[in-house]
């Protein structure tokens, strides 16, 4: 059997203020809080969730993985400024403009995009 994904891990500062905002962004729960650990996910038997670690460093340069949001085209804009109301904020990674993105990072610098839906093919 082929390895699964689990977690996703982000080191914190703040575990439980990181693990609160990524899950009102997502619209997921808590579903377990330790000392050294929080974890969300849509709910508790979902294959994959997020998991906020603690990490005493200071994040220092552009993140090396993150993660692309999407919602429908109708509601982007509106889910923007909700994420920038969370703690949010814009972040200029180099880009032009014409990006079908937005590059936003959360309360604790990691980036992360809000790109276009996908368009569906009609055949």
């Amino acid at each position: 059997m082929p390895l699964r994904l689990h977690h996703i891990v982000i080191d914190a500062h703040d575990l439980p203020g990181l693990a609160r905002f990524w899950a009102q962004v997502l619209g997921w729960k808590i579903l377990s809080e330790r000392d050294r650990e929080v974890v969300i996910g849509p709910d508790v038997t979902a294959p994959v969730g997020i998991c906020f670690m603690p990490v005493a460093d200071v994040k220092a340069v552009k993140n090396r993985l993150h993660l692309d949001l999407t919602c429908t085209a109708e509601d982007r804009v509106d889910e923007i400024e909700r994420v920038l109301a969370l703690g949010a904020r814009h972040v200029d990674v180099g880009q032009s403009g014409e990006e079908s993105w937005v590059v936003l990072a959360d309360p604790e610098g990691n980036e992360f995009c809000v790109i276009r839906p996908k368009r569906t093919l009609i055949l």
